[in-house]
């Protein structure tokens, strides 16, 4: 082995000497004596080239890459980050791809690399993808920070990710997949404690009250709508915030188009807000989910609440910045609509649920079976707590439902089989730390977590999709019937209304505060009011006989005239049926004679051979006219008849 001149350095302070480290480092190496010999020479030739490299480091990136390339120094280079004697840059250690830097750092800090990797078993991620964020994303942060697991902190992740989205020289692509394998690692530094704050989905972006209001195209009136959603926002919740900026943008887009010379507030008039409403009253819906269709009375009708409400708002405290007289008045809220619920039939949700029962998806799977077993509204279902759960003696599981849309707590039992579901779920979700609560920020343990993060609405209503298409229930155009996770809620109380549960017991279930509310379900199935109707058409049917006359045929019709007329036609041993071809066929028809359970006599021979006989004239007149269903049913009755007719004449 030649000798290596050792390359002048100016070494940082408290370092012993770079090149000495490097070749004791080499002699340590698994590998051959050529190897050692190579990477001993190319670390010398590139400290002789350059004896500063932190001086070197400051080069454009595309250079220090050709350098690095034609003195082969890659190996030294990453012993030198690896170790922290050099800090990298992001950029660097991306585009050079292919390299030891990220093993070599995992394999000098083994410690980290194990925590990192018993943190990431709770998440479930697959071979790869586990590979890319610990075995990448890991050591270009701690790398390029100059930091390990134990010093790290927010503003190393923050730097890190600030550096991702502000590169130019990575393409759109790379800044991508960096910035994923990012975030997955903000979730183990959250798991891991060495963050406080968890991470954020990047399609969530929280806007301020000042954001929403700069799409208001009126320089003076914007100010105005920021500062009263920043006061509202104190009070309200944050979906009623946005809702009435919404709303209040909807209407200064609509003045810039229709009355640009109005731009303050206080130029608006009872006018201006008719021709609004009267517009609004019938546009067509807008935005990502709109469908160009009309908007529903209930959309129009929350539109004039929030617009009532931000004038009422202004006029009671007093702010100048506001109409001169009265623009909205309580008559220009439209009366709502007061549908039944929609509750599923019992053929549909008896198929649903099993189809339920045999997702894959075990999260969806739970969730859907608590939303039909407990009559819980989605967002209550996604605010349980891991302590939702309450046993008590002798009168089985409860189940707490947090505060919710009307903002009150109530308690639920729950069946065995919702229990189980909640039981596998349990099994699979594992140990998650907690996240902080939306509404508070105390730390809450929620029941639906995975993967270090809340499971969102979407996987619910995904997984109820699934079902249907499972299930096979298709609308009369054979399009997928449409199920929302409400109907579950709906279909629960209306079971037990059914069930004859009172109105006021259901109310308690349901979480309702008003008994208004609860009482729309007594129209479903009212037992009182059933009896009612029930002995009044028992009256009815004893005063006077109620004959059923089909076309203009009489009740009881001629034999031969009724064998041959264009009828759905039934031969029973005591008479006669004519059915209209528009009723189709009917399901009960003959169902005796092909009963197991019927039975007959040697007296009733004659109308036995009788029937046999116009059975088969009908099974005649139905092969001419083509009914191959009348076909197969005569035929089906005249071998039943037939076997009892053989038995009784034997």
């Amino acid at each position: 082995m030649s000798t290596v001149t050792k390359p002048l350095l100016r070494p940082a302070p408290g370092d012993t000497d770079l090149c000495e480290d490097y070749f004791g480092f080499v002699a340590e190496l698994s590998c051959g004596p050529q190897a050692k010999y190579l990477r001993r020479r190319h670390a010398a030739a590139f400290l002789n080239n350059y004896p500063n490299p932190m001086e070197w480091m400051r080069r454009p990136v595309a250079e220090r890459l050709l350098q690095i390339k034609r003195l082969d120094a890659w190996p030294f280079l990453s012993w030198c980050f690896a170790t922290g004697r050099l800090v990298p840059d992001l950029e660097l250690l991306t585009l050079k791809g292919k390299g030891t830097h990220f093993s070599l750092w995992s394999r000098l800090h083994p410690d980290d690399d194990t925590a990192v990797s018993r943190a990431a078993t709770t998440f479930d991620w697959s071979a790869e993808w586990e590979q890319r964020v610990i075995g990448n994303a890991f050591p270009l942060l701690c790398m390029t920070r100059g930091v390990d697991l134990q010093s790290m902190t927010e503003a190393d992740l923050d730097a890190v990710e600030q550096a991702i989205s502000a590169s130019t020289l990575l393409a759109p692509r790379t800044r991508r997949v960096l910035g994923g394998q990012h975030r997955c690692l903000r979730k183990l530094c959250y798991q891991l404690g060495v963050t406080d704050i968890p991470p954020v989905h990047p399609n969530r972006r929280e806007r301020t009250p000042a954001q929403r209001a700069e799409t208001v195209p009126q320089p003076l009136i914007r100010p105005v709508i920021a500062r009263y959603l920043t006061t509202i926002a104190a009070t309200l919740r944050p979906a009623t915030v946005t809702s009435r900026a919404e709303h209040l943008t909807l209407l200064t887009v609509w003045l810039s188009g229709k009355h640009p010379e109005c731009r303050e507030l206080t130029g608006l008039t009872r006018a201006h807000l008719e021709e609004f409403l009267a517009w609004d009253a019938t546009r067509l819906s807008q935005g990502r989910r709109g469908r160009g269709e009309r908007i529903s009375v209930t959309h129009h009708m929350h539109a004039v609440i929030n617009l009532r409400s931000f004038f009422d708002d202004l006029t009671a405290w007093g702010w100048a910045d506001r109409p001169a007289e009265t623009v909205v008045h309580r008559a220009d809220i439209p009366r709502p609509p007061a549908p039944l619920p929609r509750a599923l039939a019992p053929q549909t949700d008896s198929a649903l649920m099993k189809a339920v029962a045999k997702l894959p998806d075990t999260a969806a799977r739970a969730g859907i079976t608590l939303l039909r077993g407990g009559g819980l509204r989605l967002g209550e279902l996604l605010d349980l707590e891991l302590d939702c759960l309450w046993d008590l003696p002798g009168h089985g599981t409860w189940l707490k439902v947090p505060l919710g849309k009307l903002n009150t707590e109530r308690v639920v039992p729950l069946d065995d089989a919702t229990l189980a579901a909640l039981d596998q779920w349990m099994g699979e979700r594992g140990s998650q730390r907690a996240l902080p609560h939306p509404r508070t920020g105390r730390p809450a343990d929620f029941l639906f977590t995975l993967r270090g993060s809340r499971i969102g609405a979407t996987r619910i209503r995904r997984g109820l999709d699934d079902a249907v298409r499972a299930a096979g229930l298709v609308r009369p155009g054979g399009t997928p019937e449409h199920v929302t996770p409400h109907q579950l809620r709906h279909t629960y109380a209306t079971e037990l209304v059914n069930a004859g549960m009172t109105l006021q017991a259901l109310m308690a279930l349901l979480g309702h505060v008003t008994p208004e509310m609860t009482t729309r379900y007594a129209h479903l199935a009212d037992t009182t009011v059933r009896a009612s109707y029930d002995s009044a058409m028992a009256r009815i049917r004893e005063s006077r006989q109620l004959p059923l006359v089909v076309s203009d045929r009489p009740v009881v019709p001629e034999r031969i005239e009724w064998l041959h007329s264009e009828m759905l036609k039934t031969r029973v041993a005591h008479g006669y049926c004519s059915r209209h071809l528009a009723a189709e066929a009917c399901p009960y028809a003959n169902i005796c004679e092909q009963c197991d359970n019927y039975t007959t006599s040697t007296e009733f021979l004659p109308q036995i051979e009788a029937q046999i006989h116009d059975e088969t004239e009908l099974r005649e007149d139905a092969l001419e006219r083509g009914w191959d269903s009348e076909v197969a049913r005569h035929a089906r009755v005249i071998t039943s008849l037939q076997k009892h007719l053989d038995r009784l004449k034997a």
